[in-house]
């Protein structure tokens, strides 16, 4: 009896991990949380929710230690309590890909047009973007690109392109990303350039999807938990 009482421990505090993340808001959380430390008032405006439920959430994910704070001021801080939880979001993502018919065919509608998608894997287009052959923007907010992104990226947020199309060369190929596949970013940018006459395509990676290949990013430094 005591074995089964020391194994039935073990395994409830292991699900404490799958209660935890068992919300489509929380799992969006975390997947936001991964691009860098943002305060309540900034997840509940991404997520489309009040403050009052994305504390509950960012609570619950506490709880389960997936989730650090830290005050700044008057602000609470949240980030993920290490690139784990990322790359935790990132294979239960790539295995719901695998045996969910449903998901597959909800992220095929969003790469309907394949001539958007970059035809090189991830070494090519690291390669090709430090020799200048392709340029590759980022389009997630500054701040988020601040904390995290892909080398040899540039930073253009969706929200400043249009005005800054005169930074981007028209004979070269633009290649854009955001948070990751779910990320809609990167397509708000391409229906940009390519109205503007710009060769553009993205990727479905962000700086998760990256660090889980263990492929480089290039990061801020992380300030002290407190």
């Amino acid at each position: 009896m005591e074995k089964r009482r020391i194994k039935d421990l073990l395994y409830e505090q292991v699900a404490r991990m799958g209660k935890a993340m068992s919300s489509p808001k929380r799992l969006e959380l975390i997947e936001v949380l991964a691009q860098g430390e943002k305060t309540v008032e900034a997840l509940s405006s991404e997520l489309s929710i009040d403050i009052k439920l994305a504390s509950a959430h960012l609570k619950a994910l506490r709880g389960a230690r997936l989730v650090d704070s830290r005050r700044e001021g008057k602000y609470v801080l949240y980030r993920l309590s290490g690139q784990d939880v990322s790359n935790l979001w990132v294979t239960l993502r790539e295995v719901a890909e695998e045996h969910l018919l449903e998901l597959r065919m909800a992220i095929d509608q969003m790469v309907a047009q394949p001539d958007k998608l970059a035809s090189v894997d991830r070494e090519a287009l690291l390669a090709q973007a430090k020799s200048g052959d392709v340029i590759v923007i980022d389009v997630r907010p500054q701040s988020e690109y601040d904390q995290a992104h892909l080398p040899f990226a540039r930073s253009m947020p969706v929200a400043e392109l249009e005005q800054r199309l005169s930074e981007l060369p028209k004979q070269r190929q633009i290649v854009a990303y955001c948070r990751g596949p779910f990320c809609m970013l990167s397509d708000e940018a391409l229906k940009l350039l390519r109205a503007k006459g710009y060769m553009a395509s993205k990727i479905l990676d962000g700086v998760s999807e990256w660090s889980a290949a263990g492929l480089p990013l290039v990061k801020a430094v992380p300030p002290q938990v407190s």
